[in-house]
């Protein structure tokens, strides 16, 4: 259902709450103006308005394992640990479960305020690593379930080549993550045609320990690499940095911008263990920090330098990743609240000419987020000559006790910080309304299929 004109009294245009008419035309937003005295025409928005939140980061797969690692089975557990259980759960998930499940996830993600989800993904072929008949089966499920769901999509197909710095080869539960450079390329065009107004396709290379530095080069060195996302996990643990010192006698970070061209197509995702000089370094190049806090905590990565990265001036955006929570407040929350932790102060985001530490992430988490997905996306309406901006928003539930007495000053702090209700209550994209009054517009089906597939997986 589309709605041409909308009337927000209370929308956030431009890091500012405003009275404004929205129009949106072919799925995209044109010029907010300010809503004349008595102006009632269109639909009246029922609760502030926001834009749609990127998700930078995520492997749709692992939704339907939250829960199954948190049981202690080795003295010294740890991301590696955790590793082992993750590959055993994604051993057992095909085409079809890749559907069920992530399409489960992105309804999940819609009703929490995300409306555009980078999908980082490496789980290319069948459990046993043999190819599919299409090989692009995997990344269509992925396609198919956003498409299902109503959420944007930017595909990142991920080339995943060995099982450690030293090059070793895949292991035998890594082998369906596994192209050589050729066939990779070859996935990354056939997906391109597929691109849409709501499906975005650009390149991941796992990690660094995944991508020998020939491979990495002649992906870059190829077209479809040009005015594209890049992602790229990195410097996410310490056993991470000590191999890349170990092997290529530098930290991951600091080999990367040593031996590739990082600009703002890139997204680091994590970058958890950078000096100061890295930091330094990696903001200059406008590449953006994808940050997961709830499973880096979960897994025990360790605090990104979220202070020294805002003072460089560096972009930033978060993602579910491992999805153990799908919410952008709590996503946010944590980023700032694990600084507080480190450092024993408050309001760590925050600077004289930015009080509030709400906006100043969330206005963060959309330019960055939109700048990793390659979309449109992130804005109510775009300034005077740059694209018009997908249209897509959410509205805040202005009945929600949460928000009584709130001005404008206190009404994005408060949705962050205060309580743990869901007060995203509808949620437009593309122009479309998905979610009206907390529901999803094909809930029922969708967590019906995801139930089934999810025990028939546990009893597998």
């Amino acid at each position: 259902m589309r709605s041409p004109r909308l009337h927000a009294r209370q929308a956030w245009l431009h890091g500012g709450w405003t009275d404004a008419v929205l129009a949106v035309e072919n799925g995209r937003f044109g010029a907010a103006a300010p809503a004349a005295a008595g102006d009632e025409a269109g639909e009246i928005l029922r609760g502030p308005a926001l834009p749609g939140v990127p998700n930078l980061h995520s492997h749709a797969f692992q939704r339907a394992m939250a829960g199954l690692a948190e049981r202690r089975w080795q003295a010294e557990d740890s991301f590696w640990t955790w590793r082992e259980v993750m590959y055993a759960f994604a051993g057992r998930v095909d085409a079809d479960d890749l559907r069920a499940i992530a399409a489960q996830l992105y309804v999940e993600m819609l009703k929490a305020g995300y409306t555009q989800v980078c999908e980082f993904h490496y789980l290319h072929h069948r459990p046993d690593g043999t190819p599919h008949a299409d090989a692009a089966a995997m990344s269509l499920a992925l396609v198919e379930a956003a498409h299902e769901a109503g959420i944007g999509l930017t595909l990142l197909p991920t080339l995943y080549m060995t099982g450690g710095f030293d090059g070793r080869p895949l292991s035998e539960r890594q082998r369906r993550f596994g192209h050589d450079v050729e066939a990779y390329l070859r996935l990354v065009e056939r997906l391109r045609a597929l691109e849409s107004p709501t499906l975005r396709v650009g390149l991941a290379l796992h990690s660094l320990r995944a991508v020998p530095e020939a491979a990495m080069r002649e992906v870059l060195a190829s077209g479809l690499a040009q005015h594209r996302p890049l992602h790229i996990h990195i410097a996410e643990q310490i056993g991470e940095v000590q191999d890349s010192l170990a092997v290529r006698n530098a930290r991951p970070v600091e080999w990367l911008l040593d031996h590739a061209p990082v600009d703002a197509r890139w997204c680091l995702v994590h970058a958890t263990h950078m000096t100061e000089d890295e930091t330094r370094r990696l903001a200059a190049t406008g590449a953006v920090a994808g940050l997961c806090p709830t499973t880096e905590a979960n897994l025990g990565d360790g605090l990104f330098p979220l202070r020294a990265w805002l003072d460089a001036g560096g972009a930033l955006g978060v993602g579910s990743d491992s999805h153990i929570s799908v919410s952008p407040v709590e996503e946010l929350r944590w980023l700032e609240y694990g600084q507080r932790l480190a450092t024993r102060h408050r309001n760590v985001a925050a600077t004289a000419q930015a009080p509030s530490t709400g906006e100043r992430l969330l206005a963060a988490a959309l330019a960055g987020g939109a700048r990793a997905s390659g979309a449109a996306v992130g804005r109510l309406a775009a300034p005077a000559g740059e694209p018009a901006p997908r249209a897509d928003l959410l509205v805040l539930d202005a009945d929600s006790p949460l928000l009584a007495g709130r001005d404008a000053a206190h009404r994005i702090d408060t949705w962050l910080f205060a309580g743990n209700a869901n007060l995203v209550r509808d949620v437009m994209v593309a122009g479309d309304w998905v979610v009206r009054d907390f529901r999803h517009r094909d809930e029922a089906r969708i967590a019906a299929r995801y139930r089934a597939t999810v025990a028939r997986l546990a009893g597998a």
